[in-house]
């Protein structure tokens, strides 16, 4: 399309040059940058805003989820996390890109040192796709979930989640697939998106032991892996799929075009997604939107990428877990009052002052052990053991 509206306007720009006499180098000039200023317009236009989202700026409502507030504070367990995160912050600022690329998918698989998990972890490798199963003790192998981690689409792994997916098998009694899809920048966007998809369809069929039934199907993520979580579970409705039972996204980035208020009103309280993300912010939303389309390959509003954007009909139960002083967490609120708007069963649970992701350091954290009992209630509720 871009490229039919270009070929018009160089027309239209060859039609003013002849009908310009005599033809000299500023008739030249004046045309070519017409031309330009049209192309960076339509190029601009093609990238678009999407739907205005500012009407879901507005608490969920009533039976749409909770607010957990801690009139205390944080805990001490939190309180040393975001220190110790914080120190790290000053270190990343120093690095160029590729070495806070290596700097940070080494963070992240650190996570698991040290940590003793009651849980079995098994290589999986099928059909080009890599990751691990973890079977907490007693998990059903025809109750699977897959799990999406974390990472900025730059970084995380099975090994960096470990505790996430030890946490998910435990409450859902299931087998967990987590899967090491491919990540930037030694692949594009796309290729991610593609393995969550044929990830997906592989459950449907195989369990950790090989092809058998499927009862029950979680499809669960955090952060970026809560982005893939969202556009998958969308994707199934859309091709026909089983749908899953329970979906669960942790502090999940759904709006690439990066519009959401709480991105900028919430960045000085974000330990984690600010030292990664803040100096994009100082761009002017527009630039931020070409850059975006340069590094993924994608319109910002595609809901491949932003899965706010999309159809929030007929989804599966869906339960959003995030941060009220995060950056994310006008996504979260954005797209749990689209869903419900839309009549989908999607809720929301929001937390006080806490980090981005913070189940991800459970025991230490006690409001960890909290947002893990109330998935533990919502799989109770809607996939419970005893079906």
């Amino acid at each position: 399309m871009i490229c039919s509206m270009a070929f018009r306007l160089a027309v239209i720009g060859a039609k003013i040059g002849r009908t310009v006499a005599p033809v000299n180098d500023m008739t030249v000039f004046f045309a070519l940058l017409f031309l330009l200023l049209a192309l960076l317009l339509v190029i601009h236009l093609w990238l678009g805003f999407g739907e205005d989202l500012s009407a879901h700026d507005h608490p969920v409502e009533p039976g749409g989820g909770q607010r957990f507030l801690t009139p205390e504070g944080p805990s001490a367990g939190h309180r040393d996390v975001v220190a110790a995160f914080r120190a790290r912050g000053g270190e990343i600022a120093t690095l160029t890109v590729g070495q806070m690329i290596a700097y940070v998918r080494n963070l992240m698989d650190s996570f698991a040192d040290g940590r003793t998990f009651d849980a079995e972890f098994r290589r999986f490798d099928a059909e080009g796709l890599a990751g691990e199963w973890v079977l907490a003790p007693g998990a059903d192998p025809s109750r699977r979930v897959l799990y999406l981690h974390g990472g900025a689409f730059f970084a995380g792994s099975p090994l960096s989640h470990r505790t996430m997916t030890s946490q998910f098998s435990k409450r859902s009694g299931a087998a967990v697939l987590a899967l090491d899809y491919r990540l930037k920048p030694e692949h594009r966007r796309g290729d991610g998106i593609k393995d969550c998809r044929r990830a997906y369809r592989w459950l449907l069929e195989h369990g950790p032991d090989g092809p058998s039934p499927l009862e029950t199907l979680f499809l669960a993520g955090d952060s970026a892996g809560g982005n893939l979580t969202l556009m998958t579970a969308a994707w199934a409705r859309d091709e026909g799929l089983r749908k899953p039972d329970v979906v669960v996204a942790f502090s999940p980035v759904t709006d690439a075009t990066f519009q959401a208020p709480s991105v900028r009103n919430n960045a000085e309280h974000d330990t984690l997604v600010k030292p990664l993300f803040g100096p994009f912010l100082t761009l002017p939303r527009f630039l931020l939107r070409w850059v975006y389309v340069y590094l993924d390959g994608y319109r910002p509003v595609n809901p491949a990428v932003s899965p706010v954007y999309g159809d929030l009909s007929d989804l599966p139960p869906t339960l959003v877990q995030a941060s009220e002083t995060e950056m994310l967490f006008d996504d979260s609120r954005r797209y749990v009052n689209k869903a419900r708007k839309a009549g989908s069963p999607v809720f929301l649970q929001s937390w006080q002052g806490l980090l981005h992701v913070w189940q991800l350091f459970y025991p230490e954290v006690p409001e960890a052990h909290a947002a893990w009992e109330e998935v533990s209630k919502f799989i109770e509720t809607h996939a419970p053991l005893d079906d």
